[in-house]
């Protein structure tokens, strides 16, 4: 007679469940800073709160291990990696825009609510500015904006990279809008043709 007794789905790998503890724990760190209880993440996870405690020695690890997730590049490089590169110009320079635009709103919902509620990031002894692994990203990024403009090589005022790194810092800048608090908020797209096309109107001369 064939056994039909239940058995038991494989377990998660202590790894595994430290990723999902994390993706679990990153909006509710986001909603509530540093006052977000591990009994709160334990039962949104669905999981008893000593579960936690296996994989992290305590609630600052977790902490810890939430803003590393948040600051992490690789999905915002995933989906500008995705971009088709037979789009025009315009619109892939938007997709980009708007994959960085969401990661640092991520980002920043994290590290702000940590740091509004009284905690202040970790450092270990020696640590640089901007240390080896955000350069790298950096570069990472930069690299992959640079893709973007392959097909326009030949029609570029500078080399793909430095006009990569322009654009970069062009995104990186709009999260924090130089124009005073009454002024109209400006679109992305209106961002973009001031980029590609320059400050002065068509026809005006310099």
């Amino acid at each position: 007679m064939e056994d039909r007794s239940r058995r038991r789905a494989p377990g998660m790998s202590p790894e595994q469940r430290r990723e999902m503890i994390i993706r679990t724990a990153l909006p509710l760190v986001a909603e509530h800073g540093m006052s977000v209880t591990t009994a709160q993440i334990a039962r949104t996870a669905g999981i008893g709160e000593a579960t936690i405690f296996r994989v992290f020695a305590d609630k600052d690890e977790l902490l810890d291990a939430c803003v590393a997730e948040a600051l992490r590049t690789d999905h915002v490089l995933a989906e500008i990696g995705a971009i088709p590169l037979d789009q025009p110009l315009p619109a892939r320079l938007a997709e980009a825009a708007a994959a960085i635009d969401a990661y640092l709103a991520r980002m920043g919902l994290v590290i702000g609510a940590l740091h509004a509620s009284g905690r202040r990031a970790r450092r270990e002894p020696g640590d640089g500015e901007p240390g080896p692994d955000r350069a790298a990203a950096m570069t990472r990024t930069r690299e992959a904006l640079a893709e973007l403009f392959e097909p326009e090589r030949d029609r570029l005022r500078l080399p793909v990279e430095q006009i990569a790194g322009l654009f970069m810092g062009f995104v990186f800048s709009r999260a924090r809008p130089a124009a005073g608090p009454d002024a109209p908020p400006l679109s992305v797209e209106e961002y973009l043709d001031v980029f590609l096309h320059g400050a002065l109107k068509e026809g005006t001369a310099a």
